[in-house]
């Protein structure tokens, strides 16, 4: 079915969908062969101001709503996931976490960087030993006469080596994990270490990085917020993180349907395209089913968004379902287009590999399906 999009978001699509065919799609799979991060892409996109997101004007924004921040992502993720990721950990995590929970001399300061992306950021949550169990960080941070020192280890950090400002959550009380603290921390400083990982199996051309922090001086302005809010600073940011990837694997059921649907009419076996065969109409219907209730329950958690409701539920609903509606788009997209499906010269494989992330970061389809099941019976399975 067609939504009913307002004037700035057909432009937002417009604009998002021109670039992306034009400067992403052409390169999108040689930089996935070299794990290539697309930094003129990235720089060009700031140029044109699409890292502004939803950040206000007044702070180097703009100002969009999240149905057309959605639109973005998912156009951008139809040609690229990887460069997907660079933007809505950008935006998602870093700026849009500064904007709610920062000081304003730290909004002033960061977020018109990050929206031109003079300066990229990235999420430090995650540790070698702490994934789901976001509670029981190791990573330490000591308060010092002049500010805090920062020890620990972060990995799987999406931007982690490309960046010059980390969000880090750390502890701040061995005896009390509650005790968490959000640190805006610019990875230039002495003792501030990334090494970039590869060998990934999906978002090869994103930046994926372990982060070392071994005695990080930091002044006490680096702190965001008080103590005791690391653990709200870093939900708030996976709600609106979460949003952005089921936004993307929107984009990328989108593209396996329409990957799908040209080569069906372009291949022919028994006499005729393979659209007309029964089998293959039930798994391109089956994607068009997904897609449609994926858009809706995505635009659903942006309206929330808008209007600034609570939306944890909702946005946990539609990742857990665009991130496994994608994987099965992708898959059925690979068997459509049979053994052509299993090789690069066409988008689906890599569709397929970039999309089983999404089901694993930012909150795995267990976790989300954890808190749901929390809203509807009042009962956490974790504490």
């Amino acid at each position: 079915m067609d939504f009913e999009l307002n004037e700035t978001q057909r432009l937002i699509k417009d604009t998002a969908a021109e670039f992306a065919q034009r400067r992403i799609v052409p390169v999108a799979r040689e930089n996935d062969e070299k794990e290539r991060y697309p930094a003129d892409i990235v720089a060009e996109m700031g140029a044109l101001g699409m890292f502004g997101g939803p950040i206000p004007e007044e702070y180097g924004g703009a100002g969009l709503d999240y149905i057309s921040y959605a639109i973005m992502n998912e156009e951008i993720s139809k040609a690229c996931s990887s460069v997907r990721t660079v933007l809505s950990v950008q935006l998602s995590l870093v700026a849009t976490t500064i904007l709610k929970w920062g000081s304003e001399a730290q909004k002033k300061k960061y977020l018109p960087r990050l929206c031109t992306a003079e300066w990229i950021g990235c999420f430090g949550l995650t540790e070698p030993d702490v994934g789901s169990d976001a509670q029981h960080l190791k990573t330490f941070a000591e308060k010092t006469p002049d500010g805090w020192k920062l020890n620990g280890q972060k990995i799987w950090i999406s931007n982690g080596g490309v960046a010059q400002l980390a969000l880090v959550i750390a502890q701040t009380d061995r005896e009390s994990p509650r005790r968490m603290a959000a640190f805006l921390v610019e990875t230039d400083l002495p003792g501030f270490e990334a090494r970039t990982m590869h060998g990934k199996l999906g978002l090869r051309s994103s930046n994926t990085a372990e982060l070392f922090l071994a005695n990080v001086e930091v002044p006490d302005d680096a702190l965001m917020g008080e103590v005791g809010d690391g653990f709200k600073v870093a939900m708030s940011a996976l709600d609106n993180g979460r949003y952005s990837v089921g936004a993307g694997c929107l984009g990328i059921a989108q593209g396996s349907l329409e990957a799908s649907v040209a080569y069906a009419k372009e291949r022919h076996t028994f006499g005729k395209p393979i659209a007309a065969h029964q089998l293959v109409q039930d798994m391109i219907a089956r994607m068009v089913v997904d897609i449609d209730a994926s858009r809706l329950l995505l635009y659903r958690a942006g309206e929330l968004k808008n209007a600034g409701l609570p939306n944890t539920r909702e946005t946990s609903i539609a990742k857990y379902y665009c991130t496994e509606a994608a994987l099965r788009c992708a898959n059925d997209a690979i068997q459509i287009h049979g053994g052509m499906g299993y090789s690069n010269e066409y988008p689906v494989e890599r569709y397929m590999r970039d999309a089983r992330v999404a089901t694993i970061y930012e909150g795995t389809s267990q976790i989300q399906k954890l808190i749901i099941a929390g809203f509807e019976t009042g009962i956490r399975a974790f504490a």
